[in-house]
């Protein structure tokens, strides 16, 4: 069995005009919001063996956040320019092309590519991934290079919204 897990980075600022969308950072609800999911990712899931994040530094910062609240090494997140500004086949070839000595790997980007993948691989469609938002997609597979569209299963939909009142 293989586990996807898919996080939208958190809420980003768009104050400064004079940076540009890469390099925007997080705002006051993203600080706030990533934390929080690594709380409770940390109490719901498996941590990943593996992180992929897009270099943008809000989704870098959202992975450094998320992945301290799962005790994972943060100078082990893999960058990939790929998830910046990308296709599902951009994502589904870095998934693909994961050693199979995995099962469990998380990746960290942007929408509107990641509900798209979600939708893609699994067999519920969600309308739209919040930021901060987070599937888990579970695959019947013992190779991430079979993992193809509606081979998955997703088993958690969770965002900050569903815990903040």
């Amino acid at each position: 069995m293989k586990t996807l897990y898919l996080i939208r980075h958190a809420k980003s600022s768009w104050e400064n005009i004079s940076l540009s969308d890469f390099e925007r950072p997080l705002n006051k609800r993203g600080e706030r919001d990533a934390p929080l999911m690594g709380k409770i990712l940390k109490e719901k899931i498996k941590p990943p063996e593996v992180i992929y994040s897009s270099p943008a530094l809000r989704a870098i910062t959202t992975a450094h956040i998320i992945a301290d609240g799962l005790e994972f090494d943060i100078s082990k997140i893999n960058e990939n320019e790929k998830i910046y500004d990308s296709a599902i086949s951009d994502i589904l070839r870095i998934i693909n092309s994961t050693d199979d000595k995995y099962q469990r790997i998380m990746i960290f980007g942007h929408n509107p590519t990641f509900t798209m993948l979600s939708n893609y691989l699994s067999d519920k469609s969600i309308d739209n991934m919040p930021t901060c938002g987070f599937v888990q997609i579970d695959f019947n597979l013992n190779k991430w290079n079979d993992i193809e569209g509606n081979t998955g299963r997703l088993i958690l939909f969770e965002y900050p919204k569903k815990y903040l009142k």
